[in-house]
């Protein structure tokens, strides 16, 4: 079997890249090892479309997050993807943290974002009368979305393309033949293996996207690939409907290892804290709550939603994160690139496409696209 492109990994950035590339050829083959798409990373999260005002300035993360929010929103609007653009308010719990949020807003205008409005704890009360805070910033382009229903909507472009969706497929080697396209090696679930050749291969392997890479040949410590598994768990709120309108987030954590315990709503108004990050050295894949941990995410929600109790949280789930970043290394940027420089011409590599990866999804394609093209 030949094919012209195989995009290993169907999660949403997996996902939204055979869209487009399916624009352009007709002959892709998805892969995925798990039972159908987005089963990890892209289905364990807080679901938020978020506006891109964390990142450093010219880095992925903000350029396509920026970009992705704006196709996003425009592709939910079309295709009637549930979604809702709430807003976010980010809040300092004392004038201490004050500072925090200036350099926030100024980071967002750095990246082009929606600008940011700078809300007292008078206005914040009238917008958010159970969340106590000295001073916020709104982020008016921050949202929700049905994260299943757009993966499904990715695929379903890709498939009227043409392109062919193949699950429980696990990639074992990738080696380059003479000839300058890639011999791609599988094993089934019952253990059977098979193979096959493809000119392009697109690593959109979310929390393996480090060894797929390594089965190719490339150093992935010397090349800075190594992925960090980072666990996040979260807990539900069981609060009245309507309790709160909007995202509420804490200032950010230091080197971004997350954003805080912060609390998100979903498309039916339940709210849910988290998460929190846990580093996993041995790379395990755990989903269970710990629910030891209420204990910690009462004392970080309650600083600035006073009126709850620790009898109201309970746990919900966990996601686990693919980093590029171990505990005390500064924050690093998406890694995207084609591979050319490696002696691997045709193959291009996605690794540590965490958050903001579902937002920028859209954009990540595109560039994937130019990169293909080009």
């Amino acid at each position: 079997m030949n094919k012209t492109t195989t995009i290993i990994g169907a999660g949403v950035v997996g996902l939204a890249v055979a869209a487009e590339l399916s624009k352009i050829h007709n002959d892709i083959l998805l892969i995925d090892k798990n039972p159908s798409f987005g089963q990890e990373t892209s289905s364990r999260n807080s679901e938020v479309i978020h506006a891109g005002i964390y990142y450093a300035k010219d880095s992925k993360k903000a350029r396509f997050c920026v970009e992705g929010n704006r196709l996003l929103y425009q592709l939910c609007e079309e295709s009637r993807i549930p979604h809702r653009r709430c807003g976010k308010v980010i809040v300092a719990t004392d004038p201490d943290e004050e500072e925090i949020l200036e350099s926030i807003a100024e980071k967002a205008l750095d990246n082009g974002a929606v600008p940011l409005e700078r809300l007292s704890s008078k206005k914040i009360k009238s917008l958010e009368p159970n969340v106590k805070a000295t001073a916020a910033l709104l982020s008016p382009s921050t949202g929700i979305i049905d994260s299943h229903r757009l993966m499904r909507r990715y695929l379903s472009d890709a498939k009227k393309n043409g392109a062919q969706f193949v699950t429980q497929t696990m990639v074992s080697r990738i080696e380059k033949r003479d000839r300058g396209d890639y011999r791609i090696h599988v094993i089934y679930p019952d253990g059977d293996t098979d193979r096959f050749n493809s000119h392009w291969v697109i690593n959109c392997a979310g929390l393996e996207a480090d060894t797929i890479a390594a089965s190719m040949g490339i150093d992935i410590d010397a090349c800075g690939y190594r992925l960090h598994y980072w666990k996040g768990e979260y807990f539900s709120l069981d609060v009245p409907h309507g309790y709160i309108r909007r995202l509420v987030y804490p200032v950010p954590q230091v080197n971004h290892v997350g954003l805080g315990v912060h609390a998100t709503i979903d498309l039916s108004d339940r709210i849910k804290l988290g998460p929190n990050a846990i580093y996993l050295p041995d790379r395990t894949l755990e989903y269970s709550v710990d629910n030891s941990a209420r204990r910690s995410f009462y004392e970080a929600a309650v600083r600035y939603l006073p009126d709850i109790n620790i009898e109201q949280l309970n746990p919900e789930m966990t996601g686990i994160r693919p980093k590029l970043q171990k505990p005390g290394d500064s924050v690093r940027d998406f890694i995207i690139e084609e591979e050319s420089a490696k002696g691997l011409s045709g193959v291009v590599n996605l690794i540590g496409i965490e958050s903001p990866g579902l937002t920028a999804s859209l954009a990540i394609a595109k560039y994937v696209r130019a990169l293909v093209e080009g």
